[in-house]
């Protein structure tokens, strides 16, 4: 008898937590009740896709209901932001670099979303950025030595663009500096790592995942991270502030993003399942760390005023450049 009414007061009890729960409280309990969809932006193999297989692996064994990757590459990141913006569904997230989009307001005049569209749920990792030049350049080791080669020979060298935030910073940081190199357009980004590396370009703003392969075949040679740290991965190569250039500091911001109706609880709970999974298994810190991220987890509210930080850079940039935000 003694065990029967300890067992109706547990029940009890639960019944009158889950009446105190406020509904968002409760949804964020209650969540997933189907399988959970990532979209991203990138192809298969990136960085952004090896850290969101592993993410999704650990969170279907947590969650108890399948976490699928669902790769949308291409139209400047906005395929797949649409096809998640479109779904109105909280358990279809994007899982993006902020890169991918945060330059948008000043290139895309009919983009069909906005960035009040894309709730922060999580950071996850920061990709590592680094400017980079071929090895058949000799006498160009430091971002010193770039600047005063530009400085000597403007026209001469030219770099590298691909559409999006690392453009429009590398853009902006010329036109402050008044240096002058001739932009070379590219929608392939391995296709300007490949460029890069045959010298047929001589500057290239990057995920350093992009040219690894070739700096590690010995064809480029990285400069410098523009991130605000050094990579674990080449402890060695200085940070573009420790390099002399401060104002081209960007950090690769990649996390995940909700529907802007999803509730902060939940958005908090799906954070800190992913920081706690990710802090558990040293395979995730090892496997970001090799294909040069930096292990990065955060909350909503932190990743928010990253990404409003990174806005910010990215604004003063078309400022500089003269190009109004559309």
């Amino acid at each position: 008898m003694a065990f029967m009414r300890r067992s109706v007061c547990a029940v009890f009890g639960v019944a009158l937590l889950a009446g105190w729960l406020t509904p968002s409280q409760a949804q964020a309990q209650a969540w997933p009740q189907r399988t959970v969809r990532f979209i991203l932006t990138l192809g298969p193999g990136s960085g952004t896709d090896i850290g969101g297989r592993l993410l999704a692996d650990r969170l279907t064994k947590k969650w108890g209901q399948s976490v699928v990757i669902e790769n949308k590459p291409g139209g400047d990141g906005i395929v797949a932001i649409n096809a998640f913006v479109s779904a109105k569904d909280d358990h279809i997230l994007l899982l993006s670099p902020t890169s991918s989009f945060i330059a948008h307001p000043w290139m895309h005049e009919n983009r069909p979303y906005q960035l009040s569209d894309l709730a922060p749920i999580a950071r996850v990792s920061n990709t590592i950025i680094g400017i980079s030049v071929p090895t058949e350049l000799p006498t160009i080791n430091s971002i010193k030595d770039l600047v005063d080669h530009a400085k000597a020979k403007p026209g001469e060298l030219n770099w590298a663009g691909v559409t999006g935030a690392l453009s429009f910073n590398f853009a902006g940081w010329l036109k402050v500096a008044g240096l002058d190199m001739k932009q070379v357009p590219y929608r392939n980004p391995v296709e300007a790592a490949n460029d890069l590396a045959a010298n047929r370009v001589q500057v290239y703003e990057s995920a350093v995942a992009i040219a690894q392969p070739q700096i590690q075949a010995g064809k480029i040679k990285l400069l410098a991270v523009v991130n605000t740290a050094r990579a674990p991965l080449y402890p060695n190569i200085p940070t573009i502030a420790e390099a002399g250039q401060p104002a081209l500091t960007i950090d690769g911001l990649v996390g995940l993003f909700g529907p802007p109706s999803m509730p902060m609880a939940l958005r908090e709970r799906i954070a800190a399942d992913i920081k706690q999974v990710m802090e558990e298994d040293p395979i995730i810190k090892d496997r970001l760390t090799a294909t040069a991220q930096i292990f990065a987890p955060g909350g909503p509210e932190e990743f928010a005023k990253a990404i409003e930080a990174q806005r910010a850079i990215i604004a003063k940039n078309a400022k500089d450049l003269g190009i109004p935000e559309k």
